[in-house]
């Protein structure tokens, strides 16, 4: 069909101009990955917190992405078990409460009722002072 044979296929490079062949060595420096980069003070207590490094001594100067990335990885991991948890307590918490609410015999609406009636009578003194 259209095919080409492969000997009349230019070799990379061949039609480029210098001007292009330089600009493409420049794009590939700006999309070069970088190997090393310096942690942030938030970064070092990630790293700290999930236990790659004893203290902040112990931290490089450079580390490799690989390594903050997986530092902040573990670090949403134990952050959403300790939120796990927390809920948790918060619900017995709530629980617990309550139970002690029944046994008081409170309930929202014996709240709600006491309050309507508050405000009913601080209505009818405001009216008896504005009618005097």
């Amino acid at each position: 069909g259209n095919l080409i044979p492969a000997r009349q296929i230019a070799p990379r490079g061949q039609f480029c101009s210098s001007i292009f062949a330089s600009s493409a060595l420049v794009q590939q420096e700006i999309h070069r990955v970088p190997t090393q980069r310096r942690p942030s003070q938030f970064d070092k207590k990630i790293l700290l917190w999930t236990g790659r490094f004893k203290s902040m001594e112990e931290i490089p100067p450079r580390i490799p992405p690989g390594m903050i990335d997986t530092a902040r990885n573990k670090a949403r991991v134990k952050a959403c078990y300790i939120m796990i948890g927390l809920t948790i307590i918060a619900c017995f918490a709530v629980i617990v409460s309550a139970k002690r609410a029944v046994e008081r015999h409170e309930s929202l609406t014996s709240w709600n009722l006491a309050k309507k009636a508050k405000w009913r009578e601080e209505a009818a003194l405001a009216a008896q002072a504005k009618a005097k």
